[in-house]
């Protein structure tokens, strides 16, 4: 057992050496993270001011990109001083802080991500209740309860983790406070800390995990129901995007945490980390603006209007809200059941 001391503060040593290349990898990263903060930002004004997409679907969606552009703020900006100027100091408080964040964020992002898996569902599968199932009411609570389960979970993880007695080697391997670098520095055992965090983990990953696919099972098993090759290829476009995000945000996160971390390189489990804290937020909205017919129409929209009323001295008209329409039916104002 080394020396045990009062930890006030941890050091980041990120990425370590790099030759040269942490000017490169700074600005590359950097991009990412400014990419990550517009794209959220753009889903999140388009679909508060267009009517259009007030449904259910982009209810959820504006949820998930506010909780992207936090799940990312939370790691980035001190990953890129690391990159910038090197090991960066961080107080007990600030790990802390940012350990529980980014648990938070991750828990949550799973529980919205079945949330959206089911209102998919729903649509496809109950095209003609949908609308009476998921309404106001129901997208609220399934958001909030995303919340409230992201922001509870860590909080038994965070105190046991952060109440062990800590050798004065305070030096953390990693560009972020992780959960297998700070455990590295614990002078006491950890089992007790692994076993519980693992069982924590797989119940809040493998739940929305099992849910999520097994709405999918009965959308796939739906969709070829359907007797016409345009209704399968619509029915299949509105679940592609959410699809798409959910295999890459489990293959990666999977990916770190289904392996031992004893057996894991530092440098392996840097690598992977970056997949889902930097590049897989980055990819989200590309992937729900690129695929999504309904975002691009609403985007060319809304600069056909801000263009239109930049030319006439008229005031434009009032933009609708996302979130709690007057009209309860507006809610659902431009979707259409698939059939």
């Amino acid at each position: 057992m080394g020396n045990l001391t009062t930890i006030k503060e941890f050091l980041l040593l990120g990425f370590g050496s790099l030759h040269g290349l942490q000017f490169f990898l700074f600005g590359i990263f950097l991009g990412m993270y400014v990419v990550t903060l517009l794209g959220n930002l753009l889903i999140l004004i388009v679909i508060s001011l267009d009517r259009n997409l007030q449904t259910p679907m982009y209810f959820f969606l504006s949820n998930f990109s506010f909780l992207e552009i936090w799940y990312t703020t939370s790691i980035a900006p001190k990953m890129l001083q690391t990159l910038l100027v090197g090991p960066q100091v961080i107080s007990f408080v600030g790990c802390v802080v940012q350990f529980y964040f980014f648990g938070s964020m991750a828990v949550a992002e799973c529980f919205l991500l079945a949330a959206m898996s089911y209102d998919r569902y729903l649509a496809i599968c109950s095209p003609l209740q949908y609308p009476s199932l998921m309404n106001l009411h129901m997208c609220v609570l399934l958001a909030s309860g995303s919340w409230l389960g992201g922001f509870l979970t860590p909080v038994v993880t965070v105190a046991m983790t952060f109440q062990l007695p800590f050798c004065a080697t305070y030096k953390i391997d990693h560009f972020f406070c992780d959960l297998a670098p700070v455990l590295k520095l614990a002078c006491s055992d950890t089992e007790i800390v692994e076993k519980t965090t693992f069982l924590l983990a797989s119940f809040v990953t493998m739940v929305p995990f099992l849910l999520t696919v097994a709405s999918y099972i009965h959308i796939v098993a739906a969709v070829l129901r359907i007797p016409s090759a345009a209704g399968k290829q619509r029915a299949f476009s509105t679940c592609s995007s959410h699809l798409t995000v959910v295999t890459l945000y489990y293959g990666t996160l999977g990916t770190v945490y289904a392996i031992p971390a004893a057996t894991q390189a530092a440098v392996l489990n840097k690598i992977f980390s970056l997949f889902y804290t930097v590049v897989t937020p980055m990819v989200n909205p590309i992937v729900y603006s690129l695929r999504n017919k309904d975002v691009q129409k609403a985007v060319r929209r809304l600069m056909s209007h801000w263009a239109s009323a930049k030319g006439s001295s008229g005031p434009p008209p009032p933009p609708g809200s996302v979130f709690f329409s007057p009209n309860s039916l507006g809610f659902y104002e431009g979707h259409q059941a698939l059939g």
